[in-house]
């Protein structure tokens, strides 16, 4: 299979003047930077919305669409991230900050982004239906490649923290098991990390304070992320799955591993929610809750 190690931007679009930030949007699992359906339709309802029309940049993975949607299952998260950050401290456009939007997994990926390089200045973090406290099933697979889908749930079946699915497989990157706590924690390559649950890393709390608003969408009718109240930063107890710890009793949370509690004690932490599966949010919708975001 290919595994592409660069990151090309895919759309950009013209900073026409000074006073509409750019914003950056990482697509999510199954989906690609250039589908007209999906985040092509995202952009242009946003350039219908802000005035002046604000500079965009849609990251794809690979030279092409197809690289680009394989990438979402088999490229190392890690690597993705290391060569966005470059990507993006590179870009003059985005020298005084930008609005980050990502969606599903593309949510987590920018949160990422925002820990471990703030330069350039991330303004607001939007996730859409993004699995920060990770994932504990894989339900529905999206796009239209049964083959791959399968694929993934095999080696997810297999083997979920052998070392060579946690190194190829992105899903298993962000794959939480509660009844595997201690083993999750030993060897996830990438939730771990970032959630701050083996060493602990002061810049992955500081530099997160440094963003505006942290903006988090969750679906309540999500069939596709398990259990969906991780869009929240929830997840299930150890050892029960009927049992959701929200964000404000998680040890994330009360410890302030990550500046949650600081920057939910300042009401920049906005939880939002749409009554609708995964990533199914109409024009409207985008428009009332999300767009708001999106203006100085």
């Amino acid at each position: 299979m290919l595994l592409v190690v660069g990151i090309i931007i895919c759309f950009t679009h013209i900073f026409a003047t000074i006073g509409s930030s750019p914003i950056v949007l990482w697509h999510g699992m199954g989906d690609s930077c250039c589908d007209p359906y999906s985040l092509g339709s995202i952009i242009k309802l946003i350039e219908r919305q802000l005035t002046p029309t604000p500079y965009i940049h849609s990251l794809r993975i690979g030279s092409n669409i197809e690289e680009d949607q394989l990438n979402g299952f088999f490229m190392n998260v890690n690597h993705q991230i290391d060569y966005a950050c470059q990507l993006l401290n590179a870009d003059k456009n985005l020298s005084k900050g930008y609005h980050a939007i990502g969606f599903s997994q593309g949510g987590q990926f920018l949160r990422a982004i925002a820990q471990r390089c703030p330069n350039p200045p991330m303004l607001n973090l939007i996730s859409i239906g993004g699995q920060h406290q990770g994932v504990f099933g894989f339900p529905r697979c999206p796009g239209d490649n049964i083959t791959i889908c399968n694929y993934v749930r095999e080696l997810l079946r297999i083997g979920v923290y052998e070392s060579f699915v946690q190194d190829h497989l992105v899903q298993a990157e962000y794959w939480q098991d509660p009844h595997q706590e201690a083993t999750y924690r030993k060897v996830s390559v990438f939730l771990a990390d970032i959630n701050q649950e083996r060493i602990f890393n002061e810049q992955y709390k500081t530099n997160p304070l440094k963003i505006g608003n942290l903006v988090l969408v969750k679906f309540l009718r999500d069939t596709m992320v398990y259990p969906n109240e991780s869009e929240h930063f929830g997840f299930y107890a150890e050892n029960n799955t009927s049992k959701i710890i929200p964000l404000r009793e998680s040890s994330l949370y009360i410890n302030d591993l990550l500046g949650l509690k600081i920057m939910d004690q300042q009401s920049r932490i906005k939880f939002l929610e749409s009554d609708t599966n995964h990533l199914e949010f109409t024009d409207q919708w985008f428009i009332d809750n999300i767009i708001p975001f999106l203006k100085d």
